[in-house]
């Protein structure tokens, strides 16, 4: 199963380390702002969803820009948080994912397994289903999926196009990196429609 992968320590560990690789090319760019070298500023997290986590899950790896009059922060992709939510990016796809239908009891057995409520789990079928497919970020994606791959429901055909089998390290591997765009604000925000001349969303939550 699926969720077995998630009790595994070095499944998140492994997770760190492409955190590592995309701060690393984050920071070889250097501020977007002002092309200024950017010093490490982390900040701290609360994760949850998993046990007996890494003590460095504690931490969003990111950056400060080291130039008087500038000083913004530059927080790279991330292939272990989901933005702002709580919950790591994983566990949300996972649980989205497993969820099929109003069953009770799966919710329950959910609910077991990651310590997610009923209103979290909604909460996160409302963004796999209503805001995930207008982000910017998809709507650039989907071109390169589209072709290869029939998109029937989020974020099950994802998880079913990138991993393969329990165990497939490498199909979490791209599946997240191919995600950690949408770890970022810029990433989950939600163009203006032409003709509709609505704000832009934040499509993200606490959750």
């Amino acid at each position: 199963m699926y969720h077995e992968l998630l009790s595994d320590a070095t499944f998140w560990s492994f997770l760190f380390t492409l955190d590592q690789d995309l701060a690393a090319t984050a920071k070889a760019k250097r501020c977007p702002h002002c092309g200024g070298c950017l010093h490490q500023a982390d900040y701290p997290r609360k994760p949850r969803g998993a046990n007996n986590l890494p003590a460095e899950y504690r931490w969003r790896l990111s950056f400060c820009c080291a130039r008087d009059g500038c000083r913004k922060r530059v927080t790279p992709p991330s292939a272990r948080f989901l933005g702002r939510k709580v919950y790591l990016g994983a566990v949300v796809i996972l649980v989205s994912a497993m969820r099929q239908g109003p069953s009770p009891r799966r919710i329950h057995e959910l609910t077991r397994l990651f310590g997610a409520s009923r209103e979290t789990i909604y909460r996160w079928r409302e963004f796999w289903n209503e805001h995930f497919p207008r982000t910017t970020f998809w709507k650039l994606a989907r071109a390169r999926l589209v072709p290869v791959l029939e998109i029937t429901e989020f974020p099950r055909s994802l998880l079913e196009a990138f991993v393969h089998g329990a165990d497939d390290r490498d199909g979490w591997s791209k599946l997240l990196r191919f995600l950690a765009p949408i770890s970022t604000t810029k990433g989950l925000a939600i163009k203006v429609s032409e003709d509709s001349g609505k704000p832009a969303e934040d499509a993200d939550r606490r959750c």
